[in-house]
């Protein structure tokens, strides 16, 4: 009955927050609120619990499922809990402007539709919560018009595509077992063939990599981000496209099983193998396509790209340390990039809608509690000890160095040299430097804005100096696909080959603090000077320009730019450009004038009967 309850309260709480809205705008807000609030209790109360039950029997002839399980329950509460902390943001984003009621109507759409495809227990439940969440997914991202729906076309075109696939192995499985529940496919599919296995991987696989943005489905990703509202963004990136994960998840290690998984392909090169280097392709190209982006949405978008590569590369290895740390680093990821586009929102909300990495910089005397939040998010993604993705990725750094993977290490330590340059350019881009005159009198993020920021960023430390909590329902998760437990303390877990133990880096982290700022505390105290103090090669740099921020990494840019060129996205653009001239080519052919058509008539019959002539056997 909760189940049935929390998907009552998400979809009816949507529709009533809409006709809510054409009464008040106040009610229609705290309303929208107190629904999440409510969506997040809801998911909480169903901590270790697995439960099953029919919502709805008959459609097209088949019941619809629901359940909730370990893995379930974890993309649930990151779901409801996102999508709360982004409810609460829009709050001071969206004052102001334009179809406020469609706005938060569909931001509890893509909530609600979040929620049914993670906790459907059949593969016709999860199809249909997926196209829901597609089409309201479109209607955000195109919220802003003009741009925006051009970048709404180009995800809607990959998204039907990937539901394609879905359905058409949606089909195949119902036509093999005769049934779409979890259960009975996975029964099927422990007795099928390799090759039908691998089949049902790969069309699922288009649904699930695409909405995952895995190269090279990832084309849509970096323009959604750039015209998307930016509260939708930090669901977008923070969660949304981990539904993919999600799907992959349950497709791989409960309907396929995990030694159908790891077996699957043989020989010298096995499809996890496969799916490893997609994995570091993944990490390495959109990394170092961030560092070059002035766009601050976009760079995160691309940094979103890369990091989605880290969560295959651990999956693909399908150890117990592998899939934890995948598993995690979705969490993690989820949590420090919902932040960071909130940052960007903030910046955008005080700056009128700047996002020019080269227009902005000397904020953090105007926004002194966002650049903190900042700093604390940019750490998590790129992994600094005592944050979040620095335990996920120990995890599968560790994997990739107990594998005998020095190849896919690597990959995997310079994607996150690439993270250390893009994640220091969006600060210094921002927050230092010189405060452009027109900031001089910018107020402060609204109290809206800065405390969900506020709670992401504890969140980020929290995890990563306890990073027990999160672990233990991780390992719970592992341990239901087959894996062997892991040794999990609050403090981080121990293994033969090495024990991860954040007392130890915290005491060390906190030694090095106390050393560093009693040096600094012994020197000559520094002498304050105006902003505008500044030289560069023995000049005075002009007002409003610090000498470092335009053309940031411009040396580095001029030796890679052109081997960075996203040649998947030229092809798709190509692609779009044949298709259209094909359609062009086709809309000839209708003229509307009755000759042309009996003409048409004729060739075809004359045609009909030269090819009778010619090759019938009489």
């Amino acid at each position: 009955m909760i189940l049935g309850l929390l998907l009552t309260v998400a979809f009816g709480g949507a529709l009533l927050t809409y006709l809510l809205g054409k009464v008040s705008s106040k009610l229609r807000d705290w309303f929208a609120v107190l629904v999440s609030l409510a969506l997040v209790a809801l998911v909480v109360s169903l901590y270790g619990k697995t439960l099953s039950f029919p919502f709805y029997e008959g459609f097209l002839g088949m019941p619809l499922t629901l359940r909730v399980d370990g893995l379930s329950w974890l993309f649930a509460v990151s779901a409801s809990a996102i999508g709360l902390l982004s409810v609460v943001f829009s709050l001071g984003y969206m004052k102001g402007k334009d179809r406020t009621s469609f706005y938060y109507s569909m931001l509890l759409l893509v909530n609600a539709a979040m929620l049914g495809v993670v906790l459907s227990g059949d593969l016709l439940a999860l199809f249909v919560f997926w196209e829901i969440m597609s089409w309201s997914t479109f209607l955000l991202i195109s919220y802003n018009g003009g741009p925006a729906l051009t970048a709404g076309m180009k995800y809607f075109v990959m998204s039907f595509v990937g539901s394609l696939a879905m359905l058409a192995g949606v089909l195949t499985l119902h036509g093999s077992f005769g049934t779409l529940e979890f259960g009975g496919v996975a029964a099927g599919m422990s007795s099928a063939s390799p090759g039908y296995v691998l089949a049902i991987l790969v069309l699922f696989g288009v649904a699930f990599w695409t909405k995952n943005a895995i190269w090279p489905f990832h084309a849509w990703l970096p323009p959604a981000h750039s015209e998307a509202p930016s509260p939708f963004s930090a669901v977008l990136s923070g969660i949304l496209i981990k539904m993919g994960v999600y799907g992959f998840l349950l497709l791989s290690f409960v309907l396929v099983g995990l030694k159908s998984f790891v077996s699957l392909g043989g020989g010298s090169v096995p499809f996890h193998t496969v799916l490893s280097v997609v994995g570091a392709i993944t990490i390495l190209l959109p990394t170092f396509i961030a560092i070059f982006q002035t766009d601050a949405k976009r760079l995160l978008a691309w940094s979103t790209v890369a990091q989605a590569g880290y969560i295959i590369l651990g999956i693909s290895f399908a150890t117990s340390l592998s899939v934890a740390g995948g598993v995690l680093h979705f969490l993690s990821h989820a949590v420090f990039k919902a932040l960071l586009f909130m940052v960007v929102g903030a910046v955008e909300y005080r700056t009128g809608g700047v996002r020019d990495l080269d227009s902005l910089g000397g904020l953090i005397k105007r926004m002194p509690v966002t650049f903190v939040v900042a700093v604390i998010g940019v750490c998590g993604l790129i992994g600094v000890p005592l944050t979040n993705g620095f335990v996920s990725k120990w995890l599968i750094y560790k994997t990739l160095i107990l594998e005998r993977s020095p190849f896919l290490a690597f990959a995997a330590l310079f994607g996150t040299w690439g993270t250390i340059l893009y994640g220091y350019k969006f600060l210094h881009n921002i927050f230092l430097g010189q405060l452009p005159q027109r900031y001089e009198d910018m107020e402060r993020a609204p109290f809206s804005m800065v405390l969900p920021m506020t709670i992401l960023s504890v969140v980020v430390v929290l995890f990563g100096v306890l990073p027990g909590i999160p672990l233990s329902v991780v390992d719970t998760i592992g341990v239901s696909f087959g894996f062997e437990s892991l040794d999990v303390s609050l403090w981080g877990l121990a293994s033969d080959s090495g024990a991860l133990n954040t007392v130890n880096i915290l005491v060390a982290v906190l030694v090095g603090f106390v050393v560093v700022w009693s040096v600094f505390r012994s020197g000559a105290r520094g002498a304050r000077v105006d902003q505008s103090d500044s030289y560069a090669a023995g000049a005075a740099v002009p007002t409003d320009r610090y000498q470092y921020s335009v053309r940031f990494y411009a040396p580095l840019r001029g030796m890679v730019a052109p081997y960075l060129k996203d040649l998947v996205d030229s092809f798709y653009v190509r692609l779009a450009g044949w298709v259209g001239g094909l359609g062009d080519g086709l809309r000839r052919v209708y003229t509307g004038y009755v000759g042309d058509y009996v003409m048409y008539i004729v060739l075809f019959l004359a045609a009909l009967i030269f090819i009778q002539t010619t090759w019938s056997p009489w």
